[in-house]
Protein backbone atom coordinates (compact mmCIF):
# COMPACT_ATOMS: atom_id res chain seq x y z
CA UNK A 1 0.00 0.00 0.00
CA UNK A 2 1.65 3.20 -1.19
CA UNK A 3 1.18 6.87 -0.32
CA UNK A 4 1.25 6.73 3.46
CA UNK A 5 3.59 9.73 3.71
CA UNK A 6 2.89 13.45 3.36
CA UNK A 7 5.05 16.57 3.54
CA UNK A 8 8.36 17.57 1.95
CA UNK A 9 10.84 18.64 4.64
CA UNK A 10 8.54 17.91 7.58
CA UNK A 11 7.49 14.40 6.55
CA UNK A 12 4.97 12.17 8.31
CA UNK A 13 4.46 8.48 7.63
CA UNK A 14 1.56 6.82 9.46
CA UNK A 15 1.02 3.10 9.99
CA UNK A 16 -1.41 0.69 11.62
CA UNK A 17 -5.00 -0.50 11.34
CA UNK A 18 -8.09 0.17 13.42
CA UNK A 19 -8.13 -3.26 15.08
CA UNK A 20 -4.45 -4.14 14.75
CA UNK A 21 -1.95 -4.08 17.64
CA UNK A 22 -1.15 -0.38 17.35
CA UNK A 23 -1.27 2.85 15.39
CA UNK A 24 1.72 5.11 14.94
CA UNK A 25 3.81 7.38 12.80
CA UNK A 26 7.35 8.37 11.96
CA UNK A 27 8.06 12.10 11.80
CA UNK A 28 11.14 12.94 9.75
CA UNK A 29 12.61 16.40 9.32
CA UNK A 30 12.01 17.83 12.77
CA UNK A 31 14.95 20.15 13.59
CA UNK A 32 17.18 19.24 16.54
CA UNK A 33 17.13 20.90 19.93
CA UNK A 34 13.35 21.26 20.35
CA UNK A 35 12.12 20.21 23.82
CA UNK A 36 9.78 17.25 23.39
CA UNK A 37 8.29 14.79 25.89
CA UNK A 38 5.30 12.50 25.63
CA UNK A 39 3.11 14.92 27.61
CA UNK A 40 3.49 17.48 24.80
CA UNK A 41 1.82 15.01 22.44
CA UNK A 42 -0.64 13.48 24.88
CA UNK A 43 -2.54 16.73 25.36
CA UNK A 44 -3.70 16.73 21.74
CA UNK A 45 -4.39 12.99 21.67
CA UNK A 46 -6.60 13.32 24.73
CA UNK A 47 -8.78 15.81 22.85
CA UNK A 48 -9.28 13.39 19.94
CA UNK A 49 -9.69 10.07 21.73
CA UNK A 50 -13.05 8.26 21.70
CA UNK A 51 -15.36 7.50 24.61
CA UNK A 52 -15.43 10.98 26.14
CA UNK A 53 -19.16 11.59 25.65
CA UNK A 54 -22.27 9.82 24.35
CA UNK A 55 -21.94 11.79 21.11
CA UNK A 56 -18.79 9.96 19.94
CA UNK A 57 -17.66 6.35 19.58
CA UNK A 58 -17.76 4.46 22.87
CA UNK A 59 -14.56 2.60 22.09
CA UNK A 60 -12.37 2.90 25.22
CA UNK A 61 -8.91 3.77 24.03
CA UNK A 62 -6.51 5.69 26.31
CA UNK A 63 -4.42 6.58 23.24
CA UNK A 64 -1.27 6.69 25.34
CA UNK A 65 1.66 7.69 23.17
CA UNK A 66 5.21 6.35 23.41
CA UNK A 67 8.22 8.11 21.86
CA UNK A 68 10.49 5.37 20.52
CA UNK A 69 13.23 7.42 18.86
CA UNK A 70 14.45 10.85 17.83
CA UNK A 71 14.88 12.38 21.31
CA UNK A 72 17.76 12.49 23.80
CA UNK A 73 18.65 13.65 27.30
CA UNK A 74 21.54 13.01 29.68
CA UNK A 75 22.69 14.43 33.01
CA UNK A 76 24.08 17.56 31.34
CA UNK A 77 20.73 18.56 29.86
CA UNK A 78 17.75 20.13 31.60
CA UNK A 79 15.24 18.87 29.06
CA UNK A 80 14.75 16.03 26.62
CA UNK A 81 15.14 17.40 23.10
CA UNK A 82 14.81 16.28 19.51
CA UNK A 83 17.99 15.05 17.84
CA UNK A 84 17.12 15.73 14.19
CA UNK A 85 16.68 12.01 13.50
CA UNK A 86 13.30 10.38 12.77
CA UNK A 87 10.82 10.51 15.66
CA UNK A 88 8.84 7.28 15.95
CA UNK A 89 5.57 7.38 17.90
CA UNK A 90 3.47 4.39 18.97
CA UNK A 91 -0.15 4.30 20.18
CA UNK A 92 -1.35 0.85 21.21
CA UNK A 93 -4.88 -0.36 20.51
CA UNK A 94 -6.26 -1.79 23.74
CA UNK A 95 -10.03 -1.99 23.08
CA UNK A 96 -10.26 -3.49 19.60
CA UNK A 97 -13.24 -5.78 18.95
CA UNK A 98 -12.79 -7.29 15.52
CA UNK A 99 -15.61 -9.77 16.13
CA UNK A 100 -18.12 -6.90 15.92
CA UNK A 101 -17.54 -6.89 12.16
CA UNK A 102 -17.74 -10.62 11.43
CA UNK A 103 -21.29 -10.36 10.07
CA UNK A 104 -20.35 -7.76 7.46
CA UNK A 105 -16.94 -8.99 6.33
CA UNK A 106 -18.29 -9.97 2.89
CA UNK A 107 -20.59 -6.96 2.49
CA UNK A 108 -19.82 -3.43 1.36
CA UNK A 109 -21.07 -0.55 3.52
CA UNK A 110 -22.76 2.10 1.31
CA UNK A 111 -20.91 5.39 1.54
CA UNK A 112 -17.83 3.66 2.95
CA UNK A 113 -14.55 2.77 1.22
CA UNK A 114 -15.14 -0.97 1.57
CA UNK A 115 -15.78 -1.56 -2.12
CA UNK A 116 -13.00 0.68 -3.46
CA UNK A 117 -10.37 -0.90 -1.15
CA UNK A 118 -11.58 -4.37 -2.17
CA UNK A 119 -11.41 -3.41 -5.86
CA UNK A 120 -7.95 -1.81 -5.64
CA UNK A 121 -6.20 -4.44 -3.51
CA UNK A 122 -7.42 -7.57 -5.30
CA UNK A 123 -9.98 -8.51 -2.68
CA UNK A 124 -7.62 -8.08 0.28
CA UNK A 125 -9.47 -5.92 2.81
CA UNK A 126 -9.27 -5.61 6.58
CA UNK A 127 -12.98 -5.39 7.40
CA UNK A 128 -12.39 -4.95 11.17
CA UNK A 129 -13.45 -1.37 11.66
CA UNK A 130 -12.24 -0.52 8.17
CA UNK A 131 -8.60 -1.38 8.85
CA UNK A 132 -6.43 1.29 7.28
CA UNK A 133 -9.40 3.32 6.07
CA UNK A 134 -10.68 3.77 9.63
CA UNK A 135 -10.78 7.22 11.25
CA UNK A 136 -8.62 5.65 13.98
CA UNK A 137 -5.67 6.31 11.65
CA UNK A 138 -6.04 9.99 12.50
CA UNK A 139 -4.67 9.40 16.01
CA UNK A 140 -1.22 9.18 14.43
CA UNK A 141 -1.79 12.46 12.56
CA UNK A 142 -2.74 14.22 15.78
CA UNK A 143 0.45 12.95 17.40
CA UNK A 144 2.50 14.27 14.48
CA UNK A 145 0.62 17.57 14.63
CA UNK A 146 1.74 18.07 18.23
CA UNK A 147 5.35 17.93 17.03
CA UNK A 148 4.53 20.32 14.19
CA UNK A 149 3.19 22.82 16.75
CA UNK A 150 6.51 22.63 18.60
CA UNK A 151 8.36 23.38 15.36
CA UNK A 152 6.15 26.40 14.65
CA UNK A 153 6.53 27.71 18.20
CA UNK A 154 10.30 27.38 17.92
CA UNK A 155 10.48 29.23 14.61
CA UNK A 156 7.88 31.96 15.16
CA UNK A 157 6.66 32.01 18.78
CA UNK A 158 3.05 32.76 19.69
CA UNK A 159 1.57 30.60 16.92
CA UNK A 160 -1.96 29.40 17.66
CA UNK A 161 -3.68 26.71 15.59
CA UNK A 162 -7.24 26.31 16.86
CA UNK A 163 -10.31 24.55 15.50
CA UNK A 164 -14.04 24.58 16.14
CA UNK A 165 -17.13 22.75 14.98
CA UNK A 166 -19.29 25.38 13.30
CA UNK A 167 -22.14 23.30 11.88
CA UNK A 168 -23.85 19.94 12.46
CA UNK A 169 -26.34 18.98 9.78
CA UNK A 170 -28.15 22.19 8.83
CA UNK A 171 -27.66 23.79 12.24
CA UNK A 172 -24.85 26.37 12.19
CA UNK A 173 -23.45 28.48 15.01
CA UNK A 174 -24.13 32.21 15.39
CA UNK A 175 -20.75 33.80 14.70
CA UNK A 176 -21.72 36.79 16.82
CA UNK A 177 -21.60 34.45 19.81
CA UNK A 178 -18.16 32.99 18.91
CA UNK A 179 -16.09 32.42 22.07
CA UNK A 180 -12.88 30.39 21.93
CA UNK A 181 -13.09 29.86 25.71
CA UNK A 182 -16.37 28.00 25.27
CA UNK A 183 -14.84 25.20 23.17
CA UNK A 184 -13.42 23.07 26.04
CA UNK A 185 -16.64 23.49 28.03
CA UNK A 186 -18.82 21.31 25.77
CA UNK A 187 -18.41 17.95 24.01
CA UNK A 188 -18.64 19.44 20.51
CA UNK A 189 -15.65 21.82 20.30
CA UNK A 190 -18.36 24.44 19.77
CA UNK A 191 -17.60 28.17 20.24
CA UNK A 192 -21.31 29.00 20.65
CA UNK A 193 -22.74 27.87 24.01
CA UNK A 194 -26.35 28.21 22.91
CA UNK A 195 -25.86 26.14 19.77
CA UNK A 196 -23.93 23.49 21.72
CA UNK A 197 -27.03 22.98 23.87
CA UNK A 198 -29.21 22.66 20.76
CA UNK A 199 -26.78 20.18 19.19
CA UNK A 200 -26.95 17.99 22.29
CA UNK A 201 -30.68 17.43 21.83
CA UNK A 202 -30.47 17.19 18.03
CA UNK A 203 -27.60 14.70 17.94
CA UNK A 204 -28.98 12.58 20.78
CA UNK A 205 -32.11 11.93 18.71
CA UNK A 206 -29.98 10.96 15.70
CA UNK A 207 -27.85 8.65 17.85
CA UNK A 208 -30.86 6.91 19.39
CA UNK A 209 -32.35 6.05 15.99
CA UNK A 210 -29.03 4.51 14.88
CA UNK A 211 -28.27 7.11 12.23
CA UNK A 212 -25.55 9.74 11.71
CA UNK A 213 -25.07 13.30 10.45
CA UNK A 214 -22.38 15.40 8.81
CA UNK A 215 -20.63 18.54 10.04
CA UNK A 216 -18.37 21.48 9.15
CA UNK A 217 -15.10 22.19 10.96
CA UNK A 218 -13.22 25.49 10.89
CA UNK A 219 -9.52 25.77 11.73
CA UNK A 220 -7.68 29.06 12.21
CA UNK A 221 -3.91 29.58 12.40
CA UNK A 222 -2.69 32.87 13.90
CA UNK A 223 0.86 34.15 14.24
CA UNK A 224 2.03 32.84 10.84
CA UNK A 225 4.18 35.46 9.05
CA UNK A 226 3.82 36.56 5.44
CA UNK A 227 5.82 34.61 2.88
CA UNK A 228 5.08 30.91 3.41
CA UNK A 229 4.14 29.03 0.28
CA UNK A 230 5.20 29.38 -3.32
CA UNK A 231 3.55 30.45 -6.59
CA UNK A 232 1.96 28.02 -9.04
CA UNK A 233 2.79 24.46 -7.90
CA UNK A 234 3.79 24.99 -4.27
CA UNK A 235 0.80 27.01 -3.14
CA UNK A 236 0.19 27.01 0.60
CA UNK A 237 -3.58 26.82 0.16
CA UNK A 238 -3.25 23.93 -2.31
CA UNK A 239 -1.25 21.92 0.22
CA UNK A 240 -3.69 22.80 3.00
CA UNK A 241 -6.62 21.69 0.84
CA UNK A 242 -4.89 18.40 0.00
CA UNK A 243 -4.11 17.78 3.67
CA UNK A 244 -7.69 18.38 4.74
CA UNK A 245 -9.10 16.26 1.91
CA UNK A 246 -6.86 13.41 3.08
CA UNK A 247 -8.76 13.23 6.37
CA UNK A 248 -11.30 10.40 6.49
CA UNK A 249 -14.83 11.40 5.46
CA UNK A 250 -13.91 14.93 4.29
CA UNK A 251 -15.78 15.85 1.09
CA UNK A 252 -15.13 19.57 0.70
CA UNK A 253 -12.58 22.25 1.66
CA UNK A 254 -12.62 26.03 1.43
CA UNK A 255 -10.16 28.79 2.33
CA UNK A 256 -11.36 32.16 3.61
CA UNK A 257 -14.61 33.16 1.92
CA UNK A 258 -14.40 29.91 -0.05
CA UNK A 259 -17.47 29.12 -2.13
CA UNK A 260 -19.12 32.31 -0.94
CA UNK A 261 -16.51 34.28 -2.92
CA UNK A 262 -18.54 33.51 -6.04
CA UNK A 263 -21.33 35.69 -4.63
CA UNK A 264 -19.11 38.69 -3.82
CA UNK A 265 -18.33 41.69 -5.96
CA UNK A 266 -14.76 42.77 -6.60
CA UNK A 267 -15.14 45.51 -4.03
CA UNK A 268 -16.48 43.13 -1.39
CA UNK A 269 -13.88 40.46 -2.04
CA UNK A 270 -10.85 42.77 -2.03
CA UNK A 271 -9.03 42.78 1.30
CA UNK A 272 -8.15 46.47 1.40
CA UNK A 273 -4.96 47.57 3.14
CA UNK A 274 -3.78 50.52 5.16
CA UNK A 275 -0.43 51.33 6.70
CA UNK A 276 0.15 49.25 9.81
CA UNK A 277 2.79 48.82 12.50
CA UNK A 278 6.46 48.35 11.57
CA UNK A 279 5.77 49.05 7.92
CA UNK A 280 3.48 46.06 7.50
CA UNK A 281 0.00 46.34 6.00
CA UNK A 282 -3.14 46.38 8.09
CA UNK A 283 -5.85 44.46 6.28
CA UNK A 284 -9.44 45.67 6.58
CA UNK A 285 -10.95 42.23 5.91
CA UNK A 286 -9.83 38.65 5.35
CA UNK A 287 -11.84 37.17 2.49
CA UNK A 288 -8.65 35.50 1.23
CA UNK A 289 -8.28 33.49 4.43
CA UNK A 290 -4.72 34.66 4.97
CA UNK A 291 -3.35 33.39 1.66
CA UNK A 292 -2.81 35.38 -1.57
CA UNK A 293 -1.33 33.81 -4.69
CA UNK A 294 -0.53 30.69 -2.72
CA UNK A 295 1.58 32.65 -0.20
CA UNK A 296 0.66 33.57 3.37
CA UNK A 297 -0.20 37.25 3.90
CA UNK A 298 0.40 37.41 7.64
CA UNK A 299 -3.33 37.42 8.34
CA UNK A 300 -5.01 34.52 10.16
CA UNK A 301 -5.19 31.46 7.93
CA UNK A 302 -8.80 30.25 7.86
CA UNK A 303 -9.83 26.86 6.46
CA UNK A 304 -13.12 24.98 6.66
CA UNK A 305 -13.93 21.43 5.67
CA UNK A 306 -17.12 19.42 5.38
CA UNK A 307 -17.32 15.94 6.92
CA UNK A 308 -19.89 13.48 5.60
CA UNK A 309 -22.15 11.42 7.89
CA UNK A 310 -20.61 8.28 9.38
CA UNK A 311 -21.24 5.37 6.98
CA UNK A 312 -21.43 2.72 9.72
CA UNK A 313 -25.03 2.99 10.95
CA UNK A 314 -27.65 0.68 12.43
CA UNK A 315 -30.30 1.58 9.84
CA UNK A 316 -30.47 -1.21 7.23
CA UNK A 317 -29.14 -0.15 3.81
CA UNK A 318 -29.20 -1.84 0.41
CA UNK A 319 -25.84 -3.12 -0.85
CA UNK A 320 -24.08 -6.06 -2.49
CA UNK A 321 -21.59 -8.65 -1.22
CA UNK A 322 -18.20 -9.68 -2.61
CA UNK A 323 -19.90 -12.13 -4.99
CA UNK A 324 -22.12 -9.41 -6.42
CA UNK A 325 -25.32 -10.59 -4.76
CA UNK A 326 -27.93 -8.08 -3.61
CA UNK A 327 -28.27 -7.88 0.17
CA UNK A 328 -28.81 -5.45 3.03
CA UNK A 329 -26.47 -4.30 5.79
CA UNK A 330 -26.62 -2.66 9.19
CA UNK A 331 -23.41 -2.07 11.12
CA UNK A 332 -23.12 -3.00 14.78
CA UNK A 333 -20.27 -1.91 17.02
CA UNK A 334 -19.19 1.47 18.33
CA UNK A 335 -19.40 4.39 15.91
CA UNK A 336 -19.56 8.16 15.97
CA UNK A 337 -23.04 9.54 15.23
CA UNK A 338 -21.15 12.61 14.01
CA UNK A 339 -17.54 11.90 13.10
CA UNK A 340 -17.05 15.62 12.52
CA UNK A 341 -16.77 16.21 16.27
CA UNK A 342 -13.47 14.38 16.70
CA UNK A 343 -12.28 15.76 13.36
CA UNK A 344 -11.60 19.13 15.02
CA UNK A 345 -8.21 18.20 16.57
CA UNK A 346 -7.40 16.24 13.41
CA UNK A 347 -7.93 19.36 11.27
CA UNK A 348 -5.74 21.35 13.65
CA UNK A 349 -3.01 18.73 13.38
CA UNK A 350 -3.05 18.64 9.57
CA UNK A 351 -2.91 22.43 9.33
CA UNK A 352 -0.01 22.50 11.80
CA UNK A 353 1.87 19.85 9.80
CA UNK A 354 1.45 21.75 6.52
CA UNK A 355 2.53 25.03 8.12
CA UNK A 356 5.58 23.41 9.75
CA UNK A 357 6.55 21.89 6.41
CA UNK A 358 6.20 25.22 4.61
CA UNK A 359 8.06 27.04 7.38
CA UNK A 360 11.04 24.73 6.94
CA UNK A 361 10.83 24.98 3.16
CA UNK A 362 10.75 28.78 3.39
CA UNK A 363 13.75 28.81 5.71
CA UNK A 364 15.66 26.50 3.34
CA UNK A 365 15.02 28.78 0.35
CA UNK A 366 15.16 32.21 1.96
CA UNK A 367 17.63 31.67 4.81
Amino acid sequence: MSHNTFGHLFRVTTFGESHGPAMGCVVDGCPPGIPLVEADIQRDLDRRRPGQSKFVSQRREPDTVKILSGVFQDERMKKQVTTGSPIALLIENVDARGKDYAEIRDKFRPGHADYTYWAKYDGIRDYRGGGRQSARETAARVAAGAIARKVLDTLYRRVAVRGALVQIGNRAIDRKRWDWKEIPRNPFFCPDAKMAAEWAVYLDAIRKRGSSIGAIVEVVAEGIPAGLGAPVYGKLDADIAAAMMSINAVKGVEIGAGMRAAELSGEENADEMRKGARGRPRFLSNQAGGILGGISSGQPIVVRFAVKPTSSILTPRRTIDVKGNNTTISTKGRHDPCVGIRAVPVGEAMLACVLADHALRHRAQMG
